[in-house]
């Protein structure tokens, strides 16, 4: 099972990728999410040139060094959303389409496949597929404080990275908090998979934890809201940053990156 700190331990991992300013590597995630949206809905090309996208992504993936089976079942965790909502293109006829040509294909209860919803899902399961690949490769390439300082120093509203680093400041500790909830419960044996107890004091004893944490949730809310104010936060408070600058190699890799989303585009 992956767990958050496997997660964010490959962030902490050396390579060439690891090292490029995160808000390099934010623009390039942004790039790639912008071109693959921006692609036609139904085109010939499309499946070929987001194949190659993915190809270079997963390229990006290798120099970077990463757990292989971390990102893979990453990706599949996430993949039944995009999954489910490709698997009915085929059945729907959209507006967008003038005419269909049905696929031959006998199915019941008058139901039809057409060979434009088959490109559509096809094309939008692998716009999900890129989209996703390229999230989860920044994600692993850098510390999630990283990434919420290269969006604030990015022009991001402070409000919005200000909850953002608090989510990311205390995502752990309730992390941590959680498994210390399950291990007492191990130590009382407690299985949320055991069929030989009733499946009602299984859900209550599930409420009853979610409970319990959103009331911790609230109570360390409050003293950490307290201890801001004692020292003085407010919204003319200042950020201290961990002061990178953009040099040639970040500048390189946005170059190469960019060329080669280009010469997909162009020549394929």
């Amino acid at each position: 099972m992956v767990s958050l700190t496997d997660i964010e331990r490959e962030s902490y991992k050396n390579s060439p990728v690891h090292r490029l300013d995160p808000r390099i590597k934010l623009i390039f995630t942004l790039l790639v999410i912008i071109y693959v949206v921006s692609l036609p809905r139904i085109h010939e090309q499309n499946i070929v040139r987001l194949l190659s996208v993915e190809t270079y992504l997963l390229l990006l993936v290798l120099l970077a060094g990463l757990d292989l089976r971390y990102f893979g079942l990453r990706i599949l965790a996430v993949l039944p959303f995009g999954l489910g909502i490709a698997l009915f293109q085929p059945f729907i006829r959209h507006s967008f389409v003038e005419s269909y040509t049905p696929y031959p294909l006998d199915l019941p209860f008058g139901l039809s496949v057409t060979y434009e919803g088959l490109a559509f899902g096809t094309t939008l399961l692998m716009k999900f597929l890129v989209c996703v690949t390229a999230v989860i490769l920044l994600s692993s390439t850098t510390r999630m404080r990283d990434m919420v300082t290269a969006a604030d120093r990015l022009g991001v509203p402070r409000e919005f990275t200000l909850l953002l680093s608090m989510m990311v400041r205390y995502l752990f500790l309730f992390w941590a908090v959680l498994k210390r909830i399950r291990i007492a419960q191990q130590t009382r044996l407690f299985d949320i998979w055991n069929k030989d107890v009733p499946r009602k004091w299984v859900l209550e004893q599930v409420g009853h934890s979610i409970s319990s944490i959103f009331i911790r949730s609230y109570e360390q809310g409050e003293k950490t809201y307290i201890s801001m104010l004692c020292r003085g936060y407010g919204s003319g408070h200042e950020k201290a940053y961990y002061r990178m600058k953009i040099g040639l190699k970040d500048g390189i890799f946005l170059f190469v990156s960019l060329g080669c989303v280009l010469s997909i585009h162009f020549f394929i």
